[in-house]
This record gives C-alpha cells, sequence and structure tokens, in this order.
C-alpha cells in the first residue's frame, strides 16, 4: 500500500544528512533551538491576536535553527492540512514562504552565509523528516501519533511528501527569495 512513499523516501537518502553533516563539521552553528516550531505552540492574545507566548517547550535542545526555520515552513506555507487526503490541494505556498521568511530574518540577524543558504534545505528536510515518521507510524500500526480513520498516519506521509514535490518545483524561487531577504 505505501511502495510509491518508501521509494520517494529512499530517492532522497543522499540529502538527509546535510544539516547533521553541517553541524558535526561546524559548518552549521549549534543553536539553541525549540524543534516544533508550528502555530499552535505559540498562545495568542484573544483580544489582541498577538503572541503572547512559546508553549511545548520540552523540546528545546541544542541543535540547528535550520530544525525550527524548516519545521516553520512545513506547517505555516503548506496549503492543505496535514492529513488531507486530496493531494491536488496541497502545495507549498512561495508567498508564505516569503512572509515568514522575511518575518524570520528581520528577527535572525546573526545567521552565517551557510545558514542563509541552507534555509530551504531545512524545510525540505524538515517535511521530508514529518512525512517519514507518518509512514513509520503506519507501518508499526499507528502506535505513535493519534489517529482517527484507516491509514490516517499514510494519508500525512502523502501529504508531506507532496510538499516536498512541491518545493523541489519552486526550488530556486525559494533560493532567490532568501538570496533576496538576507
Amino acid at each position: 500500500t505505501c511502495k510509491p512513499e518508501v521509494d520517494f523516501f529512499l530517492a532522497h537518502e543522499d540529502q538527509y544528512s546535510r544539516i547533521m553533516d553541517g553541524l558535526a563539521d561546524g559548518s552549521v552553528p549549534l543553536r539553541v533551538t525549540h524543534n516544533d516550531t508550528k502555530l499552535n505552540n505559540i498562545l495568542m492574545d484573544a483580544k489582541t491576536g498577538k503572541a503572547r507566548a512559546i508553549i511545548d517547550l520540552d523540546t528545546i535542545m541544542p541543535g540547528s535553527m535550520l530544525f525550527d526555520f524548516g519545521d516553520s515552513i512545513r506547517f505555516g506555507a503548506s496549503t492543505a492540512l496535514e492529513d488531507e487526503k486530496d493531494l491536488s490541494k496541497v502545495s507549498m505556498s512561495l508567498d508564505l514562504y516569503t512572509a515568514y521568511a522575511r518575518g524570520y530574518l528581520s528577527a535572525c540577524r546573526n545567521l552565517t552565509k551557510n545558514e542563509l543558504e541552507t534555509l530551504p534545505m531545512g524545510a525540505k528536510l524538515m517535511t521530508l523528516e514529518c512525512g517519514v515518521r507518518f509512514l513509520s507510524d503506519y507501518l508499526a500500526g499507528d502506535v505513535y501519533f493519534r489517529t482517527t480513520r484507516p491509514e490516517h498516519n499514510l494519508d500525512r506521509c502523502r501529504t508531506q511528501f507532496k510538499l516536498v514535490a512541491s518545493m523541489e518545483q519552486q526550488w530556486a524561487d525559494m533560493a532567490r527569495v532568501i538570496r533576496e531577504i538576507g
């Protein structure tokens, strides 16, 4: 039922260690990272709509800021819900990516040249990682992520992998956005 997804994952195998290799060789600086940067981990003020606090702090640890940027794009620049069954609705919105990158980079002024150049890869790798986590959980019998229907995690995997494919189609634009803002 999931051979195309396994094949998609394996086809990207040469990319998976890029950030971790950079951390190991020092080309990617070790920073404090949240590691679960999505909108539902920000408490918003009901009256003003402004962010009040970051929550889910148990995931904070040393890592790469590419993880945080990437997970934010995975969650926030998608045109569909994480478990959308209709893959024709799934893509990465370059407008949302641009808006997020503009805000993120305006607040993070001390990024290295390599970090800036690798921001699109952070988005792609975090989306791939999330997709394979859903796929692994599906294959293990849905033991980690809560599901509400049969093949829920497989649908989630497919959505993430479709999002990766959309990023790959827009790769030059993603890099251009970072160059122009950074």
